[in-house]
């Protein structure tokens, strides 16, 4: 192998982008059929080749990065780049949302009755299930930070503590968000409240779902010493995305959760 004299990580071609974006297109062709004919086979096929995928790929990432020592500084400043932009483009598409929201509540039509939350609607408690759940992505955040820490100083064990709690945390306000989707008074067919209440909450926890899996894939190589005190920028990637839904949150229950009710 001829000798290279810059620091950039020339990847190797890789099946895993165009099969990726198969699987997208089965999963998506999946739930049209699954919504509109009650066949789920599409969509199962199309999940299952997409985890196959995720999972290879993230393999020979972490190979590159691990074991062959292929992300540099500079490739690891690009990455940073990267995660950077990709956390702007979420931030967007939630202002998409809170846009929507605040466009309808704010100068409420007559036909929602001119009030806000609209007539007939029963809003949730702000001060039951949702600031529970506020309470326990705040904790996630401590925990996630003290996981960090542990990384950053080589405690294997207290970083392993910290990011199998941050986790738990996470499924924890998935499984009370869920509970409280069975039981709200009203649905995402409910007008212009429900629309936006459902799409913006249901997105955000679209996002803790991926947070979670990716603090998990960070627990998992961590407990295999992936990661050492100055090279673990793939934990950094999931805490900062942690961070990031943390702060949507706060802006969702101040927003539609308290003010909006």
């Amino acid at each position: 192998m001829a000798h290279q004299a810059h620091p950039y990580h020339m990847v190797d071609p890789s099946p895993w982008p165009i099969l990726g974006a198969i699987a997208a297109l089965l999963t998506t062709s999946g739930l049209t059929m699954w919504f509109h004919y009650n066949s789920p086979q599409l969509l199962a096929l199309g999940l299952l080749s997409t985890t196959l995928v995720m999972l290879q790929w993230w393999r020979d990432v972490v190979r590159e990065s691990t074991f062959q020592g292929h992300h540099t500084p500079t490739v690891q400043k690009g990455l940073r780049y990267g995660m950077i932009l990709f956390i702007t483009s979420e931030l967007f598409f939630f202002l998409g949302f809170f846009w929507a929201f605040f466009h309808s509540s704010l100068a409420p039509t007559p036909e929602l009755g001119s009030q806000w939350p609209p007539t007939g609607i029963t809003p949730l408690n702000p001060l039951e299930v949702p600031l529970l759940n506020t309470a326990i992505l705040l904790a996630s955040g401590v925990t996630v930070t003290w996981a960090h820490h542990s990384i950053m100083e080589g405690d294997q064990k207290p970083a392993i503590q910290a990011l199998a709690l941050t986790t738990l945390l996470g499924l924890y306000f998935t499984i009370l968000q869920a509970t409280e989707y069975y039981e709200a008074p009203f649905s995402i067919a409910d007008g212009v409240y429900g629309s936006t209440f459902f799409v913006a909450t249901g997105f955000h926890g679209l996002h803790v779902i991926i947070g979670s899996t990716f603090l998990l894939i960070c627990l998992a190589r961590l407990t295999k010493f992936h990661f050492t005190q100055k090279h673990h920028f793939g934990f950094e990637a999931a805490a900062w995305y942690w961070h990031f839904v943390d702060i949507i949150w706060l802006f969702l229950y101040m927003t539609i959760y308290w003010w909006g009710s």
